[in-house]
C-alpha cells in the first residue's frame, strides 16, 4: 500500500519543548472532542511547575558535563546526543529535551487546553522561571480557551505577555452562537471577538483555529458566514483551517447517527470554506490549510493579496469532472498527494488508479465508504 500518515500536529510547534501546567482539559464537554473526552482536569500548583522546569535545567546541565566529559567543550553536538538516546538509564523526558536542545529551534509549548485558565500571578511567576532557567527560548506557545481570556483583563493579558508568553492558540471552531450551543463549545460568538481581539492588543501571535463541517448541512451557510464575522472582528495572525472528523466514540456521532447532524461531503465543505474566505474582508491574515484532514492543503497565503489565488484552488476542485476529484480524494485520503498539481504526475496518477479499481472490487463498489474511512484514521 503506498498510503502514508500525514502530518498531525502544526507544523509551527513541531520540535517544541513541551511543558505542562495543567492537567488535561478543563471543559470536556465538546461534543466533537476526542482528545480530552472524560479526563479529569486540575491546575497544578505553581511549585510543580517550577520544578518540571529546574528538572529541564538539570537535565540541560547533565547534557553540558556530559560534553566537557566527552571533550566537545559543551557544545550538544551529534555524538553527545547519540549518547544520551542510547542511554537506558535516560528516560522519554530526558531524550526529549536532549533532542529539543540538539534542534536548536529554541521553541516552548505547554501542553492541555487552557493553561490561561491558572491566577495570572502563577503563570506569569512561572513563564519568568522558564525563561530564566532554560536558556535559548525563542518562543513560548499555549493553547487558550476564548471563555477564560474573556476573564482576563487586558492589563493582565500584557503582563502575561512581558513575562515571556508569544503566542496563542484559539479553538474558535465557530463564530456561529448556534454551533457553539449545538456543540456544548461553552464559548459564545462575542466571547471569541473579546478573547481574540484582547490578545491582540497584548501584543502576543494569535491563531484562531476553525473547523469547517461544524453546523452539518442545516447551519453550514450560517456556519461559515458567522464565523467570517467573528474573524472579521478579531483581523487574528493566523486562521488556521481544521476540517472536521467525528470519531464514533463522541457524542456528536450520536447526531450523525440519528440524522439530526448530517454532516457535508467534502464538495459541500469546499463550498462552505469558500463562502467563509470569500466573506473575510479587511484583514491582514495568514490562512493555512496545513492538516492532513483538509482536502485541500493549497487553500493558504496572505490575506487580502492572495485571496483571489485561494478562491481559485477551490473552483479548480470544484469544476473537476467527477472521476478526477474521487481520484484526488482517494490520493488525498491516503496521505499520498498535497496538491492538486499531484494529479499530473504519470507515475502516481497510475497508482492512484490502479489502487482505486483494487478499493473498488474489494469493497463492494462502495468508494466513498472507503474514502471516508481512509480520512477517519488520521483522527
Amino acid at each position: 500500500m503506498f498510503f502514508e500518515q500525514g502530518p498531525i500536529r502544526p507544523p509551527s510547534e513541531a520540535g517544541s519543548l513541551l511543558l505542562r501546567f495543567t492537567r488535561n482539559c478543563p471543559w470536556n464537554k465538546c461534543t466533537f472532542c476526542p482528545v480530552y473526552k472524560g479526563q479529569p482536569f486540575s491546575r497544578r500548583s505553581l511549585e510543580e511547575i517550577l520544578a518540571d522546569i529546574d528538572a529541564v535545567r538539570t537535565i540541560l546541565d547533565d547534557m553540558h558535563r556530559l560534553s566537557d566529559k566527552m571533550g566537545h567543550g559543551g557544545r550538544i553536538t551529534q555524538q553527545v546526543l547519540s549518547a544520551v538516546l542510547t542511554n537506558p538509564s535516560c528516560n522519554d523526558c530526558y531524550r526529549h529535551v536532549a533532542l529539543w536542545h540538539f534542534n536548536g529551534q529554541g521553541t516552548v509549548f505547554i501542553q492541555d487546553a487552557n493553561s490561561l485558565v491558572l491566577p495570572t500571578s502563577v503563570l506569569v511567576k512561572a513563564l519568568l522561571h522558564l525563561r530564566k532557567q532554560v536558556p535559548g527560548i525563542t518562543r513560548i506557545t499555549s493553547y487558550a480557551r476564548s471563555s477564560t481570556l474573556s476573564r482576563k483583563s487586558l492589563e493582565e493579558l500584557k503582563e502575561i505577555r512581558a513575562a515571556g508568553l508569544d503566542r496563542i492558540h484559539i479553538g474558535l471552531e465557530s463564530g456561529s452562537d448556534r454551533v457553539l450551543e449545538f456543540v456544548k463549545k461553552g464559548t459564545t460568538a462575542q466571547q471569541h471577538i473579546d478573547a481574540g481581539t484582547k490578545v491582540m492588543s497584548a501584543g502576543m501571535t494569535l491563531s484562531e483555529y476553525v473547523m469547517p463541517g461544524l453546523g452539518g448541512q442545516s447551519m453550514s451557510r450560517e456556519h461559515a458566514l458567522e464565523t467570517a464575522r467573528v474573524i472579521n472582528a478579531i483581523n487574528p495572525h493566523f486562521i488556521r483551517l481544521r476540517t472536521l472528523r467525528i470519531p464514533p466514540h463522541t457524542p456528536l456521532y450520536q447526531h450523525k447517527a440519528d440524522g439530526s447532524m448530517i454532516p457535508l461531503s467534502d464538495d459541500d465543505m469546499v463550498r462552505e470554506i469558500r463562502l467563509f474566505i470569500e466573506s473575510l474582508e479587511n484583514i491582514t491574515s495568514t490562512l493555512t490549510s496545513d492538516h492532513i484532514m483538509n482536502l485541500l492543503e493549497d487553500v493558504t497565503g496572505k490575506l487580502p493579496e492572495d485571496k483571489d489565488e485561494i478562491i481559485a484552488v477551490m473552483d479548480r476542485y470544484l469544476a473537476l469532472p467527477l472521476e478526477e476529484k474521487l481520484l484526488f480524494r482517494l490520493g488525498r485520503r491516503g496521505g499520498a498527494l498535497r496538491s492538486l498539481d499531484d494529479l499530473n504526475d504519470p507515475l502516481m496518477r497510475q497508482r492512484l488508479e490502479f489502487a482505486m479499481r483494487d478499493l473498488v472490487s474489494h469493497a463492494g463498489g462502495d468508494l466513498e465508504k472507503m474514502i471516508t474511512e481512509l480520512g477517519d484514521q488520521y483522527i
